[in-house]
C-alpha cells in the first residue's frame, strides 16, 4: 500500500497558479522529497495534502485513507515552514498542549512528551521558555510536535533549513531512524544537498506540474565509473576490452602506490559489471570500483532549465 497517492490532484486559482494534474505516488517506509522553484505549486500541493485547502478536482489518499477522512489525521504528523508558537510556554509545556490538541490520551501524553523531547536533542531545554530558544531549537520543538503521536506518515516542510550543521546532522540521523521503523517522510526543502543524503526518491515540480518523480539518480542521462587499477595498463589495451564506455581520464592513482586511477563515461548506461568483466579479462587487476553521480543540485537544474511543463 502507498502511503500518498494523488491522481490528478489539482488547485487553481480562477483557472490561474497552484499546482496541476499531479499524480504521485510515494512508498511507505520512504523518505521522499519534493522540489521545485519558489512559485512552482510546492506549498499547494502540501496544503491539499494536510486538507488545509480543497482541491479544484483530482483525487488523493493519504495512508489508504480518502482525503477527507479525517481518522487518519490522528496517524499525520505535520511541521509547516512558517510556524510560530506560544512562546509564554516551556518546550514541555509547549508539547502537553500539543498532545492534547492531538486528543493523545493523558497516559500515553506522559510517556510520549520525555521521549520526543530527547529525540530532538531537546531534554535539557524542556522547562526554558520557547521565546528564549534559539531560531535552531524552536526548529526543533516543532518537530517534537509533529512526531507527538507517533506519526506513520510525516509532512516535514523545510525541517533543516534554520539548523547549524550539527542540528542538521540530528535531523537527518533521526530521519533515516524513523524511516527504519517503517515511517513515511515527505520532506520539502530547498536543501538539495540535505535530500540527496537521505531521499530514497523525489518529485519535481515546474510551473505547477509534475516533470519527473523516481529515484534522482535516475535524471542523469549518463554514467561515469572510477576504476583503480593496482598497476597500469596500455591506454590502447583498456579501449580495446571496454567496448561501449569512453576512457576520459588516465592518471596515477593518488591513494594507491603504483596504481592506476581511469575514469569511464558511457552515455548508454551500460552496466558496471561488463566493464569490469573486460578489464579483468584482459589482465587487469581491478581494485577499485566507484560509480560517479553527478549531484541532486546539478541534475535538478538541469531538468528544471530544460524541461517543459506538459499540457
Amino acid at each position: 500500500m502507498l502511503a500518498i497517492e494523488t491522481i490528478e490532484l489539482t488547485k487553481t486559482y480562477q483557472g490561474q497558479g497552484g499546482c496541476r494534474d499531479i499524480s504521485l505516488a510515494v512508498p511507505r517506509g520512504s523518505i521522499f522529497g519534493l522540489l521545485g522553484p519558489n512559485g512552482a505549486g510546492k506549498s499547494t500541493l502540501v496544503k491539499m495534502l494536510m486538507g488545509l485547502l480543497q482541491p479544484t478536482s483530482g483525487e488523493a489518499k493519504l495512508l489508504g485513507r480518502p482525503l477527507h477522512d479525517f481518522t487518519v489525521r490522528q496517524k499525520v504528523g505535520f511541521l509547516p515552514e512558517n510556524f510560530s508558537y506560544h512562546d509564554w510556554l516551556t518546550g514541555h509545556d509547549l508539547l502537553r498542549f500539543h498532545a492534547s490538541l492531538f486528543g493523545l490520551p493523558a497516559k500515553k501524553s506522559v510517556q510520549r512528551i520525555p521521549l520526543v523531547l530527547e529525540m530532538v536533542g531537546l531534554t535539557q531545554h524542556a522547562r526554558k521558555r520557547v521565546g528564549s530558544y534559539s531560531k535552531g531549537m524552536q526548529q526543533r520543538i516543532g518537530l517534537g510536535c509533529a512526531l507527538l503521536p507517533d506519526p506513520e506518515l510525516l509532512f516535514l516542510d523545510e525541517p533543516t533549513s534554520a539548523l547549524d550543521p550539527i542540528g542538521r546532522k540530528v535531523v537527518r540521523d533521526l530521519l533515516v531512524t524513523l524511516r527504519g521503523q517503517g515511517k513515511t517522510i515527505f520532506l520539502n526543502s530547498h536543501l538539495l544537498s540535505e535530500l540527496e543524503t537521505i531521499c530514497d526518491q523525489v518529485a519535481i515540480i515546474k510551473e505547477g506540474c509534475l516533470i519527473f518523480q523516481g529515484d534522482w539518480r535516475d535524471i542523469t542521462t549518463g554514467r561515469r565509473v572510477k576504476v583503480v587499477l593496482a598497476g597500469t595498463m596500455p591506454v590502447h589495451r583498456i579501449t580495446a576490452c571496454c567496448a561501449g564506455w569512453q576512457l576520459i581520464s588516465q592518471q596515477a592513482s593518488q591513494n594507491l602506490a603504483g596504481g592506476q586511477e581511469l575514469i569511464f563515461a558511457s552515455a548508454e548506461k551500460l552496466e558496471v559489471p561488463e566493464l569490469v568483466t573486460g578489464l579483468v579479462q584482459s589482465g587487469a587487476a581491478v581494485h577499485e570500483v566507484t560509480p560517479m553521480i553527478e549531484s541532486l543540485e546539478k541534475l535538478f537544474l538541469e531538468v528544471v532549465t530544460d524541461s517543459q511543463p506538459k499540457d
